[in-house]
Parts: C-alpha cells; structure tokens; sequence
C-alpha cells in the first residue's frame, strides 16, 4: 500500500489529478461512443426504433443511476479508509460492495422483465414504439447484472489509483458493443437481422465482457483491496456508510430520469419530432459530459484520500484543477453545439423537419454549458467530503423546482423553441446555489480538519 499512499498522498496534484482522470476521460468517452453507436445503427432501421431508445432512457437512468451511485459510495469508502490506514475496513467495503451490487442487478432483472410493457405504454400509443422499447428494455434492464458488475469492479480499481486498469475494462466493453452492433442489428456474417433486439443484446454482451476483464484485473493486479468469498455478506453497518454517500447521488439521477419522463411528455404534446431531437440530444451530450464525469471520477478519490489524511491543502487544489478542466471541456462542447448543430443532427439520418426542430434547440440548450462544469463538480466535491445533501439540495432545485415547470409554462406558449430556454434558466439558478454550498463545505472542512 506504500506505493499507493505516495502516489495519492504526495504526487503533486495536478499530474496527480491528470494521471487519474484522463484514462477515465478516455473511457467515458468510449462510453459515450458506444451509446450514439446503437442510436446510430437503430435510428436506420426506422423512426420508431430511435424514439424507442429515446423513451427508454429514463428507465436505464435508473438503472444506471443505481449502480453509479453505490458506486461512488464504495469508491469514496474505499479510498478514505485507505487514506485514514484502515485496510481491515477497505477489504470490508469492497467484499459487501459486491453484495451490494448483486442486489441492486436482482432489482433490476425484476424490473426488467416485469415492467418494460407498462412503462412504454404509459408513454405513448403508438404500437411500434412500444413494442420495440418493451423488447430493448427487456433485454438490457432485464440482464443488467453485467453493467453492476461492471460498476463494480471498475470502481475498486478506481478507488485505489488504478485507473488505467479501468479504462482497459470499460474501453474492451465499448469495443465488443460496437463490433456487434452492426452485425446483430443488420444480420451479417450470417446472424439473423434483430434490429432493436440486435442492439440490446450487442450491449449486454459488452457489459458482461466488461464484468468479467474488471473481476479478474482486481484479482490479478489489485492489491489493496483483498475479495475473498468467504467475506462477501451483508454487513448493515457498511451500507448504510456507502448509501450515506451514494444516496444523494442515487436520488438525483432519479430526479433526472423524472426530469427526462417528463421533458418527453411535454415535447409529445408537440409532435414525435420534438422527442427524437430530444433523444438525439441526449445521446450527444454525453460526448461533453461523460469526459467531465470521467474527471470527477479521477477527482473523487484524490480528494477522499487527502481528506481521510488531513490535508487539506491538496484537496482544495484539486479542487481547483478540477473545475478549471471541466469549464474548458464545458466550453469546448458549447461550440461544438452552437457552430455545428445540423452536422450533429445528420448522424442520426435527421430529416428536414428534425433539422427545423433541433437546430434552434441544440444552440439554446447549449448555453446552459457555460455554467454546468462547475456545478459537477461541486456536486462531487459534496459528496466525497461527506456534504452529499448539498448535491441532493441542488439536483431537486435544479430540475423539479425550475427546469420542468419552466418548460411546461413555456410549452403553453405552444413555441417549441421556447421550451428550450428552461436549460439555461435552471443552469444559473444552479450555479448560484452550488457557489454557496462550495463556500460552505470548504469552511466545514478546515474547521474538522483543524479540530
């Protein structure tokens, strides 16, 4: 562990922070591929099918917000524990994280085969979309034990500095995903043509892939974290320590998925047009968002360590580092919105009426990036250094208190360009509370520090 505390504790902080998460830049981004890769394929296969994926994602949010949010908590533990030299407590963590996250795909699996009809359904009439989403949702949320897994072990290897070994696991998940799309969805190479079926298989299959690269990497190469079998029980102690921190973020990728329910809802009352370049949108965003979630998932644990360690010096550079790269990337994506929107638009086979829609929409939404990466990663910053409150307080604010209800006053105006305006709008009433409770977490964590 000596090796791990030198590089945590006393590399300086910005090749420190680099070393962390640019390999966690790289993989959410391969992240980010994969999924505009489905839509990509999918939206070729017929309009229905795109807005199926797009419809879904409000239940994938959850399905995703779950296991990043348990996630974050055992990453977070983890590292502070190490940090505060408590190995017995680390190799707790990781052993009933693994517990956890066998429940959390159990949940899951439920969901998945139970609930995709009815979900679909009380979105929308419209047989085609329902049927291929109810078949994609059974599928991907249905066998989502390899993407918890894959949570898992990746964030054991996060959680101790190991972030390299972790972008090899998520790339080679990414990877697969994309080699098999194409092939599942369209029938080569002698497989049957499965169009939406095709694409919740090839990403499933990833995920597995994924699961299984992380189980043996930590195993193999991960020696400051020990998994035996025999430790892997429930321990109510430590879940409560992991949801503690990961709740909040749990809870705000469920307002999100709520947020996304009703953006959909909304746009309908427009026209299915409006839904696809919402979908569409989504799925490109998550070309600027994913690299800063990367960022903040290289921050967390540095930032964690140095806490558990009293230094409080380091964590607020990192800090810093942080929020400085994140603005950059946020800024970088405005543009690509703002001077590019049709060519965005074109990769999902936009037609004139999509490209009427959602130029105007992609360059005010757009905007609100000038304000977002600060906002999260102070979200983050929240949450490693035990205010993840703050982050619940902001994410409700944000989207339930402005961003839909200003979008559904400004659809009775029935202009749908108008109802783009409540991204900015809510983005500077989160920036706004963000700075205050930024100021108050780095007071309340000198004064501990200093006590």
């Amino acid at each position: 562990m000596g090796n791990r505390e030198n590089k945590m504790g006393t590399m300086p902080e910005g090749k420190l922070l680099a070393s962390m998460a640019i390999p966690m830049m790289i993989s959410m981004l391969l992240q980010a591929l994969y999924n505009v890769v489905d839509s990509y394929f999918v939206a070729r296969v017929s309009q229905d099918a795109f807005n199926a994926l797009s419809l879904a994602f409000p239940l994938q949010a959850l399905m995703i917000g779950l296991g990043a949010g348990t996630g974050l908590g055992v990453n977070a533990l983890i590292s502070r524990s190490l940090g505060e030299k408590r190995q017995d407590m680390a190799d707790r963590v990781a052993n009933t994280g693994i517990v956890l996250f066998f429940l959390c795909a159990a949940l899951f699996a439920l969901i998945g085969f139970t609930c995709s009809g009815p979900f679909f359904r009380a979105q929308t009439d419209v047989a085609g979309i329902v049927e291929a989403g109810k078949v994609y949702c059974t599928i991907c949320v249905g066998c989502s034990f390899g993407i918890f897994f894959q949570f898992c072990f990746e964030r054991f290897l996060q959680a101790t500095g190991r972030t390299t070994l972790s972008m090899i696991t998520q790339i080679t998940g990414a990877v697969i995903n994309i080699i098999l799309d194409p092939i599942l969805i369209f029938g080569y190479l002698g497989f049957p043509a499965m169009g939406v079926r095709g694409a919740a298989i090839a990403t499933v299959l990833g995920q597995i892939v994924s699961a299984c690269m992380g189980l043996f990497i930590n195993l193999r190469y991960n020696h400051d974290v020990h998994l035996r079998l025999s430790e892997m029980h429930f321990r109510t102690d430590i879940a409560a320590e992991v949801y503690k921190i990961g709740f909040p973020s749990i809870l705000m990728q469920c307002v999100g998925s709520f947020l996304v329910f009703g953006m959909n809802q909304i746009l309908l009352t427009f026209s299915t047009v409006a839904t696809a370049v919402y979908g569409a949108y989504f799925k490109l965003q998550s070309f600027i968002f994913m690299p800063v979630f990367g960022l903040n998932n290289g921050m967390v644990p540095v930032i964690s360590y140095n806490y558990g360690a009293r230094r409080p010096d380091r964590v607020k550079k990192t800090i810093r580092l942080s929020v400085f790269a994140a603005v950059g990337i946020m800024l970088v994506g405005m543009l690509m919105f703002e001077v590019f929107p049709a060519q965005l638009l074109r990769i999902f086979d936009a037609d004139a009426a999509m490209l009427r829609d959602g130029v105007p929409a992609f360059r005010i939404i757009a905007t609100s990036y000038l304000f977002a990466g600060f906002c999260i990663i102070a979200g983050s910053v929240f949450q490693a250094i035990g205010n993840p409150v703050h982050s619940l307080i902001v994410a409700i604010c944000r989207q339930m208190v402005v961003l839909l209800p200003a979008a559904y006053l400004l659809s009775l105006t029935r202009r749908l360009e108008l109802v783009w305006l409540s991204y900015p709008i809510a983005e500077i009433m989160s920036l706004v509370v963000s700075a205050y409770f930024m100021r108050r977490t780095m007071q309340r964590m000198s004064e501990q520090i200093e006590n």
